[in-house]
């Protein structure tokens, strides 16, 4: 598995909740072992006690990308750091059950997972998969949704760094909204231009011929 795909489970966590629509995903042990896709291993070691201990690194999580999104990249920094030091990661050079076209090992880095409990295996990876993004690509890859009231985090990997929603559905409901709001705007403008000449027009006096 490639460090870069580790950044996934950063986000994954800090998208369980919607701040701004009062929405929190996170509620049960099985809400908990679900962030953890394939790895079954490491999901059955999750207890109620981890939906806490998630809840609170996923707000410091939070926290990263909104400095991020604000541009304060020496606070996403220090943020992450002290998720990189409270939990630190155990890099092994693995090569799962993957073979090459040669019927050799795979091999590649590998995040194993701390063995003390869910929470810190997942925050270990989590950490240090999103470090790998940020000094990979850039702190200005780190986003939140500009798609009001939806804030759901995101990492740019669009060449341009134009990317700017979390998802597709989010950028249409954005750009819907934005003409809208054009056509409304438009239509005021053209109705005051009409009252406008309206009223000139009253008030211009008539010539008798």
């Amino acid at each position: 598995m490639e460090l870069a795909h580790y950044s996934d489970y950063a986000v994954r966590l800090v998208n369980t909740e919607e701040p701004a629509r009062a929405k929190d995903c996170l509620t049960s042990v099985e809400s908990v072992r679900e962030l953890f896709g394939t790895n079954a291993q490491a999901a059955r070691r999750a207890t109620d006690a981890d939906v806490t201990r998630f809840r609170s690194v996923r707000a410091r999580l939070r926290a990263v990308f909104e400095a991020a999104d604000g541009g304060d990249e020496t606070l996403a920094v220090d943020l992450l750091n002290s998720l990189l030091l409270e939990f630190p990661v155990s890099p092994q050079i693995s090569g799962h059950d993957t073979r090459d076209a040669d019927g050799k090992p795979d091999w590649h880095m590998h995040l194993a997972d701390h063995p003390s409990n869910a929470t810190a295996g997942f925050t270990a990876i989590a950490a240090m998969g999103l470090a790998f993004h940020l000094t990979s690509y850039g702190v200005d890859r780190l986003g939140l949704c500009e798609a009001a009231p939806c804030r759901n985090a995101y990492l740019d990997t669009s060449t341009n760094r134009s990317r700017r929603y979390c998802s597709d559905r989010c950028a249409t409901r954005a750009n819907v909204a934005a003409y809208r709001a054009r056509k409304r705007l438009e239509t005021e403008r053209s109705g005051e231009t009409e009252r406008t000449a309206d009223t000139a027009q009253r008030s211009t006096p008539s010539t008798d011929r």
